[in-house]
Formats: structure tokens, sequence, C-alpha cells
């Protein structure tokens, strides 16, 4: 065989008369090649690269094709590049695959970094390649930690892991803006939590895809277009149903877990995962495991508030009727002792006209016998005077029952009026006190008036509301409130007509 480096003969001098030039076919070359790097590296060795190129299996039995690639400084600053391509055979990724994903919670794609153990074949036609014989899943494991450590150490030094948690969650969040796929089962799920409950929730999608490489530009889209919008919500929720590892590994993203971080409104997860946290999990201000839990969230936060608010109303409904008791009570000591000392008047002055009216006719009696008495004696000598004195007597006596009658039906109409007087003072204390309780009443119960929108609306769970109607029992409006207005004031237990002083500002409710 001639050697395989032939040199051509130097410039200048005359070729060898005992060696001529021999020229090698290609193939011939290539072969040599072969056999050499088939004694040279006839084992197989672990290789770690970056997968530049991926061509999966499209069906059973295709092989899996990579281009691998690796990137490192030499000793002299350099920047060098190496790439060569690999073949996973079926049979082989049948094997390796379910293995990979199952320890890393990926496929193999674009941009991973693995650790495989390689034979290096030559072939003349299609030049060098590597054989894959094993996978490595804990170096792609500890890769993935490695990244994901970063990314939280990132996100660390710029404050945003726990800016989110600085942000106040509104006490009833009911106006959600929600950042899912609306294919999603996990979305149909949280609506029909949210349809199931007593309340009402103001739902607005933000339409993005929640699985793959275009996740979390789409996901900081849907923010991008909520931003704007941020007055008109309470809170984002950011949901999805279960998937695979691989599925959230969109979920690291250090631009997402950066948007979610640094939102101006308080951000909620439920992502679909039972074990595994995502980094965007760690940025956002509350973190739950499904969209049912946080559709459950939302909810219970809702009963709770709706309870606190009950127990203040029971118990502001309990120190109004204690006031309102305490209130009667007063008023109708006040009644009795009124009562009471205007019958005693009554009974003294009543007293008085008596003693005076049989003075009075005593008076008269005596002086008539007086009359009598004179007019006996004169009777025989002055007939006539004495008929002109008992005329003259006569008339005297009628003056004095007149101006004694005159006297008393003075005096008797000057009681009815003095009685009259103290009796309408006594009923204006009393609607007085009794308005005064009524109107504290009103101010510290709450009503219930009819909606205004066509949107049916819950009943209100107030069990002892006061509902506001117009007195001739038609609903009354919100917009008909107004100073002086007359209602209806309709309890479980009575009715009441009033009149509105000012309304009572308060926030649009379903009451």
């Amino acid at each position: 065989m001639p050697p395989l480096y032939n040199r051509r003969p130097d410039s200048g001098l005359p070729a060898s008369a005992g060696r001529p030039l021999v020229a090698l076919p290609l193939g011939e070359l290539l072969t040599r090649v072969r056999q050499a790097l088939s004694e040279r590296f006839a084992e197989s060795y672990w290789v770690v690269a970056e997968i530049a190129d991926l061509t999966l299996p499209r069906y059973d039995g295709a092989h899996c094709y990579l281009v691998l690639t690796d990137q490192h400084t030499t000793g002299r600053g350099a920047e060098l590049k190496a790439q060569a391509r690999a073949t996973i055979w079926s049979q082989r990724y049948q094997q390796l695959a379910p293995v990979f994903a199952e320890h890393t919670g990926q496929e193999l794609q674009v941009g991973l970094k693995v650790m495989l153990r390689v034979q290096v074949k030559f072939h003349e036609q299609y030049g060098l390649s590597l054989d894959v014989v094993a996978l490595d899943p804990s170096y792609t494991v500890g890769d993935l930690a490695r990244q994901r450590r970063e990314t939280i150490q990132k996100l660390a030094a710029q404050d945003l892991l726990e800016r989110q948690q600085r942000l106040p969650l509104p006490l009833a969040p009911q106006r959600l803006a929600v950042i899912s796929s609306p294919t999603a089962a996990g979305l149909q799920d949280f609506m029909q939590q949210l349809r199931e409950a007593p309340y009402a929730f103001e739902v607005t999608l933000f339409a993005a895809s929640m699985q793959g490489q275009e996740a979390p530009a789409s996901i900081r889209a849907a923010l991008d277009a909520v931003r704007p919008q941020r007055q008109q919500f309470d809170v984002v929720v950011i949901i999805r149903g279960g998937g695979s590892k691989t599925d959230l590994l969109a979920f690291d993203d250090f631009g997402l877990a950066a948007a979610v971080g640094s939102f101006p409104l308080p951000v909620l997860t439920g992502i679909g995962h039972e074990r595994d946290e995502a980094v965007l999990d760690l940025t956002a201000h509350l973190s739950l495991k499904t969209p049912t839990a946080t559709a459950v969230f939302l909810i219970e936060r809702l009963a709770r508030l709706d309870a606190v608010l009950s127990g203040y109303a029971g118990r502001i409904r309990e120190l109004a009727q204690e006031q309102v008791r305490d209130q009667e009570r007063h008023l109708r000591r006040h009644a009795f002792t009124i009562r009471d000392t205007a019958q005693q008047q009554l009974r003294q002055h009543r007293t008085n006209l008596q003693q005076r009216t049989r003075q009075a006719a005593t008076i008269a009696r005596t002086e008539l016998r007086q009359q009598h008495r004179a007019l006996a004696r004169v009777r025989q000598r002055l007939p006539r005077a004495t008929a002109r004195a008992l005329a003259g007597q006569q008339l005297r006596l009628r003056m004095l029952g007149y101006r004694l009658a005159r006297r008393f039906r003075r005096l008797h109409r000057r009681r009815c009026e003095q009685l009259v007087h103290h009796r309408y003072h006594v009923q204006l204390a009393s609607e007085r006190l009794l308005h005064r309780a009524e109107l504290r009443l009103a101010q510290a119960t709450a009503y219930r008036v009819a909606a205004t929108g066509a949107e049916e609306v819950a009943p209100s769970t107030l069990p002892n509301a006061v509902e506001l109607l117009r007195p001739s029992g038609a609903p009354l409006l919100p917009e008909e409130l107004s100073a002086g207005t007359a209602v209806l004031l309709r309890l479980p237990s009575a009715e009441w007509y009033a009149r509105l002083t000012a309304p009572r500002a308060t926030h649009h409710s379903k009451e």
C-alpha cells in the first residue's frame, strides 16, 4: 500500500526514479479515515452539547436527527464553535425519549443542553456523525435548575419577587381581567365556578397562548393590553388547565416573570400544577394550584366580606332596636308624667271651680234671704217700694247670675284651651322623639331599592333589610332618591311613611 501522505517533490529538484508520484482515489482516502477513526475511537464517549437543530420522528420506525453544537473559549481567548450531526436510531429513541421526558419534565427541543453518550461514525458518502446510545437526564435537570436559580436571583436583585405582595388586594375583587386561552378547559372550569357563585363577577378575557415557546410573549402582550385599562379591573388572573412539565417551562421565563412582578395590579395565578411551582408563581401576588381553586378563592373572599358586613349589619340593627326601645320607654315615661300632671292640674282647677261655684251660690242665697227679710219688714209699709226693690233685686240677681255664668264659661274655656295646648305640646314632643328615632333607624340600617340595569341581580342577603318604595307601593329607583322625596319604608313586620332629608351616598351594590 502506498504511503498515506505522499508528497510532491520540492520545487527545482528532480523526481526520484525509484519513487514515482502516486495519487489516491478519494474513496480510498475516506475509507482509510473511517478505518482510522474506527480503530482510534472504538468506544463510546460522554459529551456535553447544545441541541442546535432537531428533527423528531414523524411516524413509528423513523429516526431522530440532531445537530449538536458547543461554543467555548480557547486558551488564547478566541470563541470556538464545534458542530456535529448526531442520530438516535428509531428503536433506541423509543427507549431513551420517554425516560428523558419523565426525569426532566420536557421533550428534546432546540436550545436544550444535554449530556449524551455517543459513538463516532464516519461514512465515505455522508461524512462524520455521532450515534447516540444514551442520554443523561440528570445533567439536563441540573442545567434547568441552574437556569431557574439564576432567573430567581435576577428577579430578587431587581426587587421583583416581593413587589406584587406589597400591592393591596381589594376586599371584594369582582372586576377580573382573565388571561387564558379561550379554548382551555381550565377557563371553562373557572367560569363555571363563578357562574354558580351567589355573587356577580365582571370577567374580561384577554386571549393568550398558554403553552409552547410563544406562550411567554403572548402572555406579556395580554398584560400590555390590560395595562392601559387597569382602572377598570380589580385583579389580573392568569389561568390554564393542567399539563405536563414541558408545558409549564414557559412560566419559568424571566421576561414573563418580570412583567408579572412589575405589574401595577395584583396578579393571581392558577396554572394547574399540583406539585411544581413556576417562577411566575413566585412573582405573582398569590399563587393557587388550579383555575378552580382560583375561582373558589375569589368566591370565599367575597363570602367572608359578606359575612363580616352581615355581622356589622346585625349589630347595627341590634343597637338601633335597643335605642328605639330606650326612646320608647323614655317617651312612655314622659307621656305618663305629662298625663298625670295634666290630670292633677285638671282636678285642682275643677275643685277650685266647684268651691267658687258653691261660694257664689251661698252668697246669692244669703243675699236673697236678706232681701226677703227686708222685704217682709217693709211689705206692709211700702208695698210699691217692696215691689220696686224686689224687681231691682231680681234684676241684680239676674245680672249676677249672668256675670257668674260668663265668668264660669270664661274660666272653663281657658282651662280647655290650656288642656288643648298641653296636649298639643305632648303630641308634638312625642312625634319629634319618634321621628328622630325613625331617622336614626333609617341612617343605621341597610336599604334596598330596585335595580336600574337590565341585568338580573341577586336578591339581598340581608334578612331584615328595609325596602324603599313609593307611597303607592311601587318600586323606587336609585335616581329618584333626593331630599324631600316621600317614601314608604317596608320592614318585615311594619310599614312607615317618611320623607327623605338627604340621600346617603353608598357604593353601587345589589341591595
